[in-house]
């Protein structure tokens, strides 16, 4: 049995050395959205399942559990060449097979101790260009990925240390950006080379058996513990339901119907009350469902060591030709929106489980934003960024105000390196009144964004979602602000058929594109929230009047003297 305060350590040391890997990418990358807003990740997994061993802290935590299935992918590739070799390294962007969408290329390495595969190391990065109908790769009317990108499925990079440059050529010319794409994955193959050479050295240290033996006890106390969380929970079964507003290409509502069983010390998540596969980009692969699973339960059992050992006691249940089990070539582009709705039912669910242990749906979309055109060289440019939103309120406080999406650690890119980085120009960057949803705990604050191209006319794609169904509170807290977006044109003022979904539009110097963010859902009655609040939000201009009064049920006097009225 490892003493435990060894085990600690391991598990220090091995943390450490994925998050050096993280940073080593995003101090190297050339694009913006992984330099800046850090859209990438890495982890170790273990050599024969592929199962998540350790991840890093300041990656993309769906990418992690999602890089499982890469690596899984990458072992069957290897063990149907016969094995694999030391100084291999494998390459995808396949969804169906490693999960998210086509622009996040996936690098796993086999990493060899005495002849024999130890782990697998791997790497994801959001590369910003993949080919496909649109520059970004964001196709809100995408209907089969072949309009969306190059799809490339688990390949060698590296033979046996020796880079396949056939490969990198294949992977650059389908890209807009061919620079920009082979410096993100320069700095993949950096950050793996770091993270073996950081592994070699601990396994050095404390000997291959300790180390081995530690990253099993790491999963069997995961296990444990999760286990141990659900058996607190009071048994039976609880439900719950959201929508997303359209697919991009047909304007009906998508249902994400949530089941939940807890019996004993065994969770079902049970997805079957879903929307069937759709024509549009927001489907999802099951390897993407189940890694939002995995970080939606992450969020509400806050303790719990991030390894494959969580997972254990959880039994998942999507049914084929759901949205959520996307098979080739269904087109899977704005993933982001449909796994963030996963997190919401999540949310609302196991707010009738554990109220002590949730929050308000947060504002439930990226808003994936593509600015493209060509500079005066003629070459493209193809500015991509996501937009932050509120927080839902929680048991202990207000909701955070301009979050990222609760998939992620990533930063929402300043404005400064957007604008240094391509022809634009923002006009507005703030906090969205009024846009929390109101609540003993109020949600936090979306923002507001609007953006102009400098230059010359650039195009103009949005993908995003909740443009119909708002952020929904928990416990009696009301509904957060619908997104809004709004585009300007020679006649006026337009909004998109599909509420937060546009394609085709075109932007001239001085026409704008503007963002009004949602917030995030409130968390228990508003007429349980103190008055000193409510002042303070008034006075910091976060909630107006006019809704103070209709979402609290309050009056205001002249002099600003706060009283509730009668229920």
């Amino acid at each position: 049995m490892i003493n435990p305060v060894t085990l600690a350590v391991i598990r220090g040391r091995l943390e450490q050395i994925v998050d050096e890997m993280d940073a080593a990418l995003f101090r190297s990358a050339f694009s913006p959205v992984i330099a800046e807003a850090r859209d990438g990740s890495h982890g170790i997994y273990h050599a024969e399942t592929g199962d998540t061993l350790v991840q890093g802290k300041a990656g993309l935590p769906i990418f992690v559990g999602a890089m499982s299935f890469a690596a899984r992918a990458a072992i069957a590739r290897a063990n149907a060449d016969g094995g694999a070799h030391d100084g291999d390294v494998y390459f995808m962007n396949d969804p169906y097979d490693g999960a998210t969408h086509l622009n996040d290329y996936k690098l796993v390495k086999p990493f060899f101790r005495d002849g024999k595969v130890f782990c697998q190391l791997a790497s994801v990065g959001h590369w910003q260009d993949v080919g496909g109908n649109v520059p970004g790769n964001y196709n809100p009317q995408a209907t089969d990925s072949m309009q969306e990108g190059v799809r490339i499925p688990p390949v060698k990079l590296f033979d046996r240390g020796k880079i396949r440059q056939d490969m990198v050529n294949i992977a650059l010319a389908n890209s807009r950006l061919p620079v920009s794409a082979n410096g993100d994955l320069q700095a993949q193959i950096g950050a793996l080379e770091l993270g073996e050479r950081r592994l070699h050295d601990l396994l050095d240290d404390y000997g291959d058996g300790v180390i081995t033996e530690a990253m099993g006890e790491m999963l069997t106390r995961a296990e444990t513990l999760m286990r141990a969380e659900i058996t607190a929970l009071a048994d039976g079964v609880y439900d719950g339901l959201d929508f997303l507003d359209n697919d991009g290409v047909v304007d009906t509502a998508l249902p994400i119907g949530l089941d939940v069983t807890v019996k004993g010390d065994r969770l079902t998540l049970d997805f079957s009350r879903s929307a069937n596969a759709c024509a549009g980009p927001l489907n999802i692969s099951r390897a993407t469902a189940a890694a939002a699973c995995f970080v939606g339960l992450k969020h509400i059992f806050h303790e719990l060591p991030a390894n494959a050992g969580v997972m254990k006691p959880v039994d998942i249940i999507i049914p084929d030709g759901s949205i959520l089990a996307a098979e080739a070539p269904r087109p899977v582009s704005g993933y982001t929106e449909t796994i963030l709705r996963m997190i919401d039912v999540m949310f609302t669910v196991f707010a009738k489980i554990a109220p002590e242990r949730v929050n308000g749906a947060p504002y439930g979309t990226i808003n994936a934003l593509l600015i493209s055109g060509k500079r005066d060289t003629g070459l493209p440019w193809i500015m991509f960024s996501f937009f932050g939103g509120g927080h839902g309120g929680h048991p202990d406080g207000d909701g955070l105000s301009h979050g990222n999406a609760p998939i992620s650690m990533a930063t929402i890119p300043p404005v400064e390196v957007l604008e240094s980085s391509f022809p634009v120009i923002f006009t507005q960057w703030a906090l969205r009144p009024d846009s929390g949803g109101a609540g003993r705990h109020r949600g936090g604050l979306g923002a507001v964004y609007e953006i102009e191209p400098l230059d010359d006319e650039a195009d103009l794609v949005v993908l995003g979602e909740r443009g119909n169904y708002r952020p929904p509170g928990v416990l009696g807290g009301l509904a957060a602000d619908k997104n809004i977006v709004e585009y300007q044109q020679d006649d006026g003022v337009h909004r998109p058929t599909m509420g937060a979904k546009l394609f085709g539009a075109k932007l001239k110097p001085g026409q704008s594109i503007r963002i009004e963010s949602p917030g995030g859902g409130g968390y228990g009655p508003p007429s349980q929230r103190a008055l000193d609040s409510i002042a303070e939000d008034l006075r910091l201009g976060l909630v107006t009047r006019k809704r103070a009064e209709q979402d609290y049920g309050i009056s205001i006097s002249p002099d600003g003297k706060i009283e509730r009225l009668p229920q």
